[in-house]
């Protein structure tokens, strides 16, 4: 895991300290340790400790933790979740970033959680999309599955996936069903995004392994969860929040993907408080 994450902290830590910290390095002028606690200001689920680990680890390799949480568990306002040891410079000055992860991700993880939550009982499974903030979708999509939910492809590489522009540029479905099952493995399911019956009549017909309905009226889904009849997986997409995704329940989908996981989740508040004492100088 570090070896995937490292480069993209050590940017984030040089955008935030890349010439130095001129407050910090002109209050503690020497190297000494200390003592800062992690509190819980908002009621969620946490997810991201060991990525708020590795960005003081990455600042001082002597750093030590102590959590009295872990990943996944549901924590409340005025909890202390644990406590950071080590270089009091190495504490101020990755503060900010080690914060910005772990309340980015404990806020996607507490969202995932509140809507897997409204899908119990119904066999419907919660995924996520590729409407990720850029250069941090590992993070984001960690945080999806802490939450309870489900990843999709998680790059172009990672899964097939034929949507509006493919159709248009191959002249139709049949035809993009046909390059792409031409020039990739047969291992690989084919999914095709679908706006209408028309187009889902003809990806059955390509034989397409996934359907997703895009954007489709709730009527027009029910009709098509009838007409595929179990000949190939339905996921269902398009704008569907916590606020309307109940509507979405009975319908008989497989699947249903939402960006809003991860590009419409708050923050989780959280706060690292350093231990007062006079030992800075």
């Amino acid at each position: 895991m570090h070896n995937n994450i490292d480069k993209l902290i050590l940017a984030a830590l040089d955008e935030d300290i890349s010439y130095g910290d001129i407050t910090t390095d002109s209050i503690v002028r020497t190297q000494v340790r200390g003592e800062a606690y992690l509190l819980c200001k908002q009621d969620g689920v946490i997810a991201g400790l060991h990525v708020f680990e590795r960005v003081f680890s990455l600042l001082d390799d002597d750093m030590k933790f102590e959590f009295n949480f872990q990943e996944g568990d549901y924590i409340r306002k005025g909890d202390i979740i644990g406590k950071v040891e080590g270089s009091k410079r190495a504490i101020l000055s990755g503060e900010r970033t080690a914060l910005n992860y772990l309340q980015r991700m404990s806020g996607i993880a507490t969202h995932t959680r509140k809507v897997v939550k409204m899908l119990e009982g119904t066999g419907i499974k919660l995924l996520d999309t590729r409407k990720t903030t850029p250069n941090n979708r590992i993070f984001e999509k960690y945080a999806v599955k802490v939450g309870g939910g489900r990843n999709h492809r998680f790059n172009l590489f990672d899964g097939i996936l034929i949507k509006d522009n493919h159709i248009a540029a191959a002249g139709g479905i049949r035809e993009a069903v046909r390059m792409v099952k031409e020039n990739t493995p047969f291992t690989h399911k084919i999914e095709v995004e679908v706006e209408n019956i028309d187009m889902l009549k003809e990806a059955l017909e390509a034989k397409a392994d996934i359907i997703m309905l895009d954007n489709m009226s709730l009527s027009d889904m029910r009709e098509a969860v009838k007409i595929v009849s179990g000949r190939a997986l339905i996921e269902c997409s398009g704008n569907i929040t916590a606020e309307n995704i109940i509507s979405f329940n009975d319908i008989g989908v497989d699947y249903i993907s939402s960006g809003a996981l991860t590009y419409s989740s708050s923050i989780l508040d959280l706060s690292l408080k350093l231990r007062q004492d006079r030992s800075f100088l």
